[in-house]
């Protein structure tokens, strides 16, 4: 009889970690197998990420050498590898025809299982040190910006203080880290005087994420003024934090739960007076929006996940219903505009492209590539060779394409296009700003 894992679940898989099978290292070892197995089998996302073609060559190498007939006999150590070359964008997700989502038998979901496999790991053996930094982005930003931004980025943009700190955390020296904002946004919002029209057509909250907050304050400057634009007044939820989705990318399960449930906690108030919540990042709308009810079991949790949105979406609604303000004072020309992975894993395609089509003497394409940045995968020294390769495939696709600005919704991955391409790509929520005459 074959010891090979059944497609079939004896038991639907779990993915939250209240329960104890998420922490049972033998329930994990077999679906891991038999996901593996179902993969081997199928092999449609090969070319996806460095996780399947470890995978499959390690388990061509058990069948030709006649010691299994599939993923029966893997061992742990490839269970690591194929997790650890796991990048988190959540593409084979969406793609694969044996999820959830498409009603298959098989419930797969390959991108919470690598996070589970990493959570125990972690658990087992300890976070590492690169991941514990990376973790920590707002912590970081407070640390560093306002005043002491400028010796920071000094210190950012020195190749061999970088070289000589990636031997200590971990970090790549290759890979440009955010810049740190002289004024970060809390500060700027402070000051900030409404538009005349703010409040007409209701009350939005921004969550502006980590790096808006400390490192890319133009982004929800830029939404707030375009928000007011069009009618909305903007709300900023104190005692926000970190999405924790950093934490998540180094199995850091406790520290995500503490980051969601406070901003649950954040958040909550404004969610019961009927307000909608926008982000202008997709990994940290993705988390708040997808990962929050799995990480924080709790009413009020979901609640909070269903009136999130990303930024370009609510946009993008207002242009469904006519509403968006159309008084633009300039088009964009060529845009090459970068789909980011975060927001085609939220299955609301690209609201963004389809709100800049609407500006005049404007013509979007899109591009979809992967960035391999997603979080903060992309930024450390031991994968960052495998991510370039990636990256430069985004280049070479976006140098292919006449263009006369690029935009794209992830700041980390414009980051990647600018290592790339020299090229800074826009927000979308800039360009739309640029266009209204901002």
């Amino acid at each position: 009889m074959s010891d090979l894992p059944a497609r079939e679940p004896k038991r639907k898989p779990v993915w939250d970690p209240h329960d104890d099978r998420y922490w049972d290292p033998r329930d994990l070892e077999g679906e891991l197998r038999r996901t593996f197995q179902i993969c081997h089998e199928c092999r449609m996302c090969v070319t996806y990420c460095g996780s399947f073609p470890i995978l499959f060559e390690a388990i061509d190498a058990q069948v030709e050498a006649g010691r299994a007939e599939g993923a029966e006999r893997l061992e742990a150590g490839v269970f690591s590898a194929v997790s650890d070359h796991c990048w988190q964008c959540k593409l084979c997700y969406i793609k694969c025809p044996y999820t959830p989502d498409e009603g298959a038998r098989e419930l797969l979901d390959f991108p919470r299982l690598m996070a589970r496999e990493k959570a125990q790991r972690a658990r087992r053996d300890g976070i590492p040190l690169v991941d514990r930094i990376l973790g920590e982005p707002q912590l970081l930003g407070k640390a560093a910006s306002g005043a002491l931004a400028p010796l920071a980025n000094f210190v950012n943009k020195e190749r061999l203080l970088r070289k000589v700190t990636e031997k200590v955390s971990g970090i790549s020296a290759e890979f440009p880290l955010p810049p740190l904002a002289r004024q970060p946004f809390e500060a700027w919002f402070a000051e900030h005087s409404p538009e005349p029209e703010a409040g007409q057509a209701g009350t939005v909250v921004l969550f502006p994420t980590c790096y808006g907050d400390y490192n890319f304050p133009e982004v929800p400057r830029a939404a707030v003024r375009v928000l007011e634009r069009n009618g909305y007044a903007v709300r900023l939820p104190e005692g926000r934090t970190c999405c924790g989705m950093p934490n998540l990318d180094g199995g850091d399960v406790s520290a995500a739960q503490r980051k969601l449930e406070h901003n649950v906690a954040a958040l909550i108030d404004f969610v019961r007076a009927g307000h909608k919540v926008v982000v202008p990042g997709p990994t940290c709308s993705y988390t708040l929006r997808k990962e929050l009810p799995t990480y924080v079991a709790s009413p009020n949790a979901e609640a909070v996940a269903a009136s999130i949105l990303d930024l370009m979406e609510f946009l993008d609604g207002l242009r469904k219903k006519g509403t968006l303000n159309k008084g633009f004072q300039a088009g964009l020309g060529k845009v090459a505009y970068h789909a980011a992975c975060h927001l085609r894993a939220q299955k609301i395609a690209f609201p963004g492209a389809r709100v800049l089509s609407q500006l005049p003497n404007t013509q979007v394409h899109v591009i979809e590539r992967c960035s391999a940045v997603d979080g903060t995968w992309g930024m450390k020294a031991a994968f960052y060779e495998e991510g370039a390769r990636y990256g430069k495939k985004l280049a070479r696709a976006i140098e292919a394409e006449e263009h006369d600005i690029v935009v794209g919704d992830c700041s980390l991955a414009g980051l990647r296009i600018l290592k790339e391409t020299g090229e800074h790509a826009l927000h979308p929520i800039q360009a739309l700003a640029r266009a209204y005459g901002f």
